[in-house]
């Protein structure tokens, strides 16, 4: 399972370094170290804490959250798999995005929940990229 550092959960949730350590200081969402030394965050904690933020609406509502050219990196927080389609959800920051697209895509990516994904928007269209 992938895990990611404060700075990293910070930008995926749309926040500064410093409110993410604070959430984690507070017990907010679950920390490990590892070899080194640094904090992390396992994916699928970071994914349901993302999820419980965005519901909460206790972000920081002073840091403005931004798309460059409609791309929103996030983190995938939901993946429901029918026999040919799927149903992709990616939290990013604030944003919830669901994408529709086929079984095989999903499993050609790889994608699983926890993992850091960007979704891009096109008209009516979500595409999502694994980073």
């Amino acid at each position: 399972m992938q895990s990611y550092t404060i700075g990293q959960a910070a930008r995926l949730l749309g926040v500064s370094p410093d409110t993410a350590r604070r959430w984690a200081d507070a017990g907010r969402v679950t920390t490990h170290r590892d070899e080194a030394g640094r904090r992390l965050i396992d994916g699928r904690d970071l994914a349901a804490f993302s999820v419980e933020l965005a519901r909460s609406g206790t972000g920081d509502e002073d840091a403005p959250y931004t798309s460059v050219r409609n791309a929103f990196p996030g983190i995938v927080t939901a993946i429901k798999l029918g026999d040919v389609a799927a149903q992709v959800e990616i939290q990013a920051g604030p944003h919830r995005l669901v994408s529709l697209l086929t079984r095989e895509a999903v499993e050609e990516l790889g994608l699983e929940v926890g993992m850091e994904a960007t979704a891009r928007v096109k008209s009516t269209n979500v595409h999502i990229d694994r980073v």
